[in-house]
């Protein structure tokens, strides 16, 4: 294996200047010209952890990340002080607490991260999570004041809330507090609440907003901690024992993952950590999700994102919103398995909507020619599957895009998913402040929205006026990325288990990728849905399998099923282990080919 890092950024890894899918190969930073120019790791971890952006003195504490190491003191968040007394008062008081969640899995973890403190306090906090297709997202001032009618003195809105400004005008009016927990991009102009706890306000300072891609589960840990500080300065645990607060980590990792927020700092701690919470199955609900997903191993980061994550969602997608968050409280089995049961039919449902939804998607996409952002919309389909839909067709076309679902009174529901280097959220709040949209908000990778059918015209020409500049760049800086090069016989478990020491990875932490060859491809075909699947053979005598997942009808499928015997190849990608069979073996998530010769 090669091991060794060129100093420049330019260098083409195996001389790889144009790939059969027309982009260039690169080592993934450059560690000597990022971190310390004398400096050179010499051990596969380092260079790993160092090419995702690891100073060199930090390589340690990377190695295996922990809360300890990474857990800011909360009170540098604007309100979190604040937010932590109220919460505090309504402990002591045994007041009633709502929490209002979003429907997506960060609300519903977010909720039931709050639920299962404060009931280790004594209290009995209720849940609102509202319906997709019926409230629509984040909290309305009718839902709010019916909630304070039902007797409520406290909502924590959560997940949500950022962009809330007449829903909590409403509840102000109404007599209830109102605590928001977000982590959505905020206006420069606040909603009025009791406290805004967003490390992505405007007005925090640089150490609390170098926290922004915390998932608002990640969030909620935080008040959490600074809640049970502010207890325990009360003297609340004088006669009972402090809960443990990293018992909630199971619940965190998987909204922080599911949220696809970016796994770098004290996110990937919380994920590290929030794994082996997990693998304890503690919490029953999360158990009996586990068992539903036919998982037989302790659930990995990859399972939290594309096994656990997506049934959680479907409640909230295409079934009943609150799902979530009672399966996630629950503490009866039985319960749980029935919720469960119901989440994995909901899934298989929400597939077939999804396909119908994407293919129609597509074709619209295509059809949009140079735009810089593909807004795609149709009446009929449906809302909880726009996301989904919007994150494929962005890995279609290979720039942002924003699908919209027209009701019959042809008001577009809309989702957004953005590419690196395109802040998506902050154009979105740009449209709505031009008064383009009835609202929307978001992230820098996400965004949501809901516009007037026919205002997304002139929504279409404002996107590509304002991001095409960000989305061209971004395209032209295209590059295959690659951590190492390695003969086929280096594709291996034990391969396998070294790269995984620098795990978990996610968004902002990818997964190493390594390219391997020279090889011939000895056999190649189509397998599944589209899937291509290749064997091929390397000067070593050692051969390599590989398979690129929907990718048959492809440049790279096609040019992988004609590629003639005696021509060589290298092939790059993610390495996976594999434990079917009598013996482990290891295979290549293929994903670029460049001919050798």
């Amino acid at each position: 294996m090669n091991l060794h890092r060129p100093v420049s950024d330019l260098t083409h890894v195996c001389g790889v200047s144009r790939s059969i899918l027309g982009q260039p190969w690169r080592w993934r930073g450059a560690v000597g010209e990022v971190n310390d120019q004398a400096f050179v790791p010499d051990d596969l971890v380092s260079q790993l952890l160092m090419a995702r952006g690891a100073l060199r003195e930090e390589i340690e504490r990377h190695r295996t990340p922990t809360i300890r190491e990474f857990m800011p003191d909360p009170s540098i968040f604007r309100d979190m002080d604040k937010a932590a007394e109220r919460l505090a008062d309504a402990v002591e008081r045994k007041e009633p607490v709502t929490i209002f969640g979003d429907y997506d899995v960060d609300g519903a973890t977010s909720a039931a991260l709050l639920i299962r403190l404060l009931r280790g306090f004594g209290c009995d906090p209720k849940a609102y999570i509202p319906d997709r297709l019926m409230e629509g997202y984040g909290p309305s001032g009718e839902a709010l004041v019916r909630i304070a009618q039902g007797g409520a003195r406290l909502i924590v809105t959560v997940d949500c809330g950022a962009q809330a400004f007449e829903a909590l005008e409403m509840a102000r009016a109404a007599g209830v507090d109102v605590i928001v927990v977000d982590h959505h991009k905020c206006a420069s102009q606040l909603p009025v609440a009791h406290a805004l706890v967003n490390p992505n306000r405007l007005d925090e300072d640089d150490h609390a907003a170098s926290h922004g891609h915390l998932a608002a589960v990640g969030v909620c840990f935080l008040l959490g901690a600074a809640l049970v500080r502010t207890l325990r300065g009360r003297g609340f645990f004088k006669d009972r024992a402090e809960p443990k607060l990293v018992d909630l980590l199971d619940i965190v990792a998987l909204g922080t993952v599911a949220d696809v927020a970016q796994l770098r700092g004290l996110n990937r701690a919380f994920v590290t950590q929030g794994l082996k919470v997990m693998a304890q199955r503690h919490n029953v609900g999360l158990s009996a999700l586990i068992d539903a997903s036919r998982l037989t191993k302790a659930p990995s980061c990859t399972d939290l994102g594309f096994a656990l994550g997506p049934r959680i969602n479907a409640g909230g997608r295409v079934g009943k919103s609150d799902l979530g968050v009672r399966l996630l409280t629950t503490e009866d089995p039985e319960e749980a398995r029935a919720i469960s049961e119901e989440l994995e039919r909901l899934n298989l449902e929400r597939r077939t909507i999804e396909t119908m939804v994407c293919e129609a998607a597509e074709e619209l996409g295509k059809a949009q020619g140079n735009r810089s952002v593909a807004v795609v919309a149709a009446a009929g389909w449906h809302p909880g599957v726009i996301g989904i839909v919007a994150g494929r067709l962005k890995e279609k076309l290979g720039k942002p895009a924003i699908v919209i679902a027209l009701d019959d009174n042809g008001i577009g529901k809309g989702s957004g998913r953005s590419i690196s280097g395109v802040d998506l959220g902050a154009a979105v709040l740009a449209a709505k402040d031009s008064g383009l949209l009835v609202a929307g908000g978001g992230h820098a990778m996400a965004a949501g929205l809901t516009v007037a059918g026919d205002k997304i015209e002139a929504l279409r020409e404002f996107l590509d006026e304002r991001l095409a500049p960000d989305v061209s760049r971004g395209r032209d800086g295209r590059a295959l990325l690659v951590d190492a090069v390695l003969s086929p016989g280096g594709v291996c478990p034990d391969l396998c288990d070294a790269l995984d020491v620098c795990g978990p990875y996610g968004a902002g932490w990818p997964a190493p990728r390594v390219a391997a060859g020279p090889v011939r491809i000895i056999k190649a075909d189509v397998v599944g849905n589209d899937h291509l699947r290749l064997i091929g053979a390397g000067d070593d005598g050692r051969r390599i399998k590989a398979i690129a997942f929907r990718m048959a009808a492809s440049e790279l499928g096609e040019a992988m099923l004609s590629a003639p015997s005696h021509r060589k190849l290298w092939i790059a990608g993610r390495i996976k282990r594999d434990d079917w069979g009598d013996r482990p073996s290891a295979e290549m998530h293929l994903e670029d080919a460049a001919w050798a010769d």
